[in-house]
């Protein structure tokens, strides 16, 4: 196969999915619209599920799993809720096959299901109908709870890791005595997705709320985290909900208070998926392949020998040996590929398409003379380092590559934050600049819904804290007393 991609600039989709599948992260499935993460992928998503992991307990939240299938009724109770998801649900009708005598297997019609049964798309029904059980006094609660499943929505336009018809991810679900409780709740989730999403993958975002036409089914507010893309789209990174007491009060779920009196419970949901993925490749990545912040890369040092004979490859061992150890006790994730089945250039162009952060390569020369070629995949810069300390320079060179990675994101990102005063304007800029547009919007569903059907332009966010600004609506002239942001989004 060819390592070759497509220019970002020439066809930043077609770029996307060649590092994708170079890159050896998915591919494709035989099943339509689903996708088989390999190894590489996977490995990055191990290391953003255990530094969440580790960010949700920190909080008090503890992990447990709820089933995959949900009874269709469930869905029935919350009606905002099932109006959103209604036309992304898979439905289990049956329970059995058999052979029908030719050779065929075919569906037993006489193992059809008392009730059909919804392939999870989310998990707000059979949770809240489990805490039915959990909860009777304020002495129950909170609960506070998180979920590692996958989940299944029947995308029919799909694309790897950003959108497909089964993904991974968390869900937490919570449940809280107060209104204050749940709400401080879906904002400390808000913050913590931000921390995540900024220190780790080093990606700037934007945190704020979405306007009603956007919010979550089922929340009365839905919290967010927005990126920008290299091709100066947005995409939403997180999200965290409020569901106030709707969930509650479908399944009936009610706690004695401390005064006594009987109260519906307060809820909130929030989640992050398999689709971070996407946005690291989309963030950082260039037409050499992938990029992966140092913090999330599975390799965070390659060490390639080269050489000639036994003898010269003996001496290289020993020495990459002594640093291999002095690496792992500093906490390095490395890898010593001393394969004689490829020659070094193969090796070379293998660890930048897959965006290894460091790479080393070590040859008789530079063992007389007491260095290393040391090499960037975030600036392509390649530098002599001695070997005396190597491991503490490559600890601190490390770090300077996840700065440089946000701060290069983050003077993109400001860079595409861009105001317009007059519709004319929006339309130019989403058309010649892209990127975030803040504008004033009259704050009513219909001057949304309008401004997207003409443009394809979401608002992406109201950001948390934003400052009051008197103007009118770039579209109806209406007064408005603050700006929001517009995007064009995945």
């Amino acid at each position: 196969m060819s390592k070759e991609i497509t220019s970002r600039v020439t066809d930043y989709s077609q770029w996307y999915n060649d590092i994708v599948v170079k890159a050896d992260l998915a591919e494709h499935s035989a099943v339509r619209g689903c996708m088989v993460i390999k190894p590489h992928g996977y490995a990055i998503w191990e290391k953003m599920q255990a530094v969440l992991d580790r960010m949700f307990k920190e909080t008090g939240h503890s992990n447990a799993y709820f089933p995959l299938f949900i009874p269709k009724s469930y869905f029935s109770k919350e009606a905002s809720h099932v109006d959103g998801f209604a036309t992304e649900c898979a439905v289990v009708t049956h329970y059995r096959l058999k052979n029908d005598g030719n050779g065929n297997i075919v569906v037993d019609e006489n193992a059809k299901l008392e009730e059909e049964l919804v392939v999870r798309p989310t998990s707000e029904t059979i949770i809240w109908n489990t805490y039915k059980g959990w909860i009777e006094s304020y002495r129950d609660l909170p609960i506070l709870v998180n979920q590692w499943a996958n989940v299944v929505r029947w995308e029919m336009r799909t694309r790897l890791f950003l959108r497909t018809a089964e993904f991974l991810w968390q869900e937490g679900h919570t449940a809280h005595a107060t209104q204050e409780e749940a709400i401080e709740e879906s904002e400390r989730m808000l913050h913590v997705y931000a921390d995540f999403v900024e220190n780790w993958m080093a990606v700037p975002v934007v945190r704020g709320r979405k306007s009603a036409n956007e919010r979550f089914a089922g929340a009365l507010e839905t919290y967010c985290i927005e990126a920008l893309m290299q091709d100066g789209k947005a995409l939403q990174a997180g999200t965290s909900h409020f569901l106030g007491q709707n969930f509650a009060k479908a399944f009936d779920v009610k706690f004695t208070g401390r005064d006594g009196k009987l109260e519906y419970v307060w809820a909130t949901s929030w989640g992050v998926s398999t689709r971070l993925i996407g946005a690291l490749i989309m963030a950082h990545s260039d037409d050499s392949g992938l990029v992966i912040p140092p913090k999330l890369a599975p390799i965070q040092v390659v060490i390639v020998p080269i050489y000639k004979g036994t003898e010269e490859l003996d001496a290289i061992s020993s020495f990459v040996s002594e640093l291999v150890v002095k690496l792992k006790a500093k906490g390095i994730a490395v890898k010593y590929d001393d394969r004689d089945t490829q020659r070094p250039g193969f090796k070379f162009a293998e660890y930048e398409m897959k965006g290894v952060p460091v790479r080393i390569a070590v040859g008789k020369r530079d063992m007389e003379n007491g260095t290393v070629e040391v090499a960037r995949r975030d600036t392509k810069t390649k530098l002599t380092v001695g070997q005396d300390g190597l491991e503490i320079y490559l600890q601190q060179l490390l770090e300077e590559i996840q700065q440089n990675l946000f701060d290069r994101a983050l003077a993109f990102r400001d860079s595409h934050i861009t105001p317009a005063n007059s519709y004319e304007e929006f339309k130019q800029l989403l058309d010649e600049k892209g990127g975030f547009i803040s504008a004033h919007w009259d704050g009513t569903p219909e001057t949304e819904q309008r401004i997207k059907e003409e443009t394809k332009a979401t608002i992406r966010c109201i950001p948390l804290d934003n400052p009051r600004e008197e103007g009118v609506c770039i579209l109806t002239g209406k007064p408005s007393t603050q700006r929001v942001l517009f995007a064009r989004a995945y």
